[in-house]
């Protein structure tokens, strides 16, 4: 199961769907503390957790930002949120507590 680094009521939620005996991965930027994790659920189900930071600068430049540019990947799907740059502390309000259903900000100068 593929989990998004996000908050973690995210990956409570993974452990508990995990089938037993599976694998939990959870990649990208993950930071912070996580409390109520339940090792109960990891351990009698014998889970995998497997972890690691996501390759940014590897796949940036080539292939993803090439493939952007040619117009073969879209990623505008995920900007929820257009402001001006003067608007940056609400954005990034809105952003770090996930209000207004916000996945990514977009400011312009």
């Amino acid at each position: 199961m593929m989990l998004e680094s996000g908050r973690p009521t995210a990956l409570r939620q993974a452990i508990l769907a995990c089938r037993s005996g599976g694998t939990i991965s959870v990649a990208g930027v993950y930071g912070g503390f996580i409390d109520k994790l339940p090792m109960g659920a990891i351990v009698n189900r014998a889970l995998t957790i497997r972890s690691g930071q996501t390759h940014v600068h590897r796949y940036m430049r080539r292939p993803l930002l090439e493939r952007i540019q040619n117009g073969d990947i879209d990623p505008t799907f995920v900007i929820t949120h257009r402001m001006r740059l003067d608007d940056a502390p609400r954005g990034f309000d809105i952003f770090a507590n996930k209000a207004e259903e916000c996945l990514k900000v977009v400011m312009t100068a």
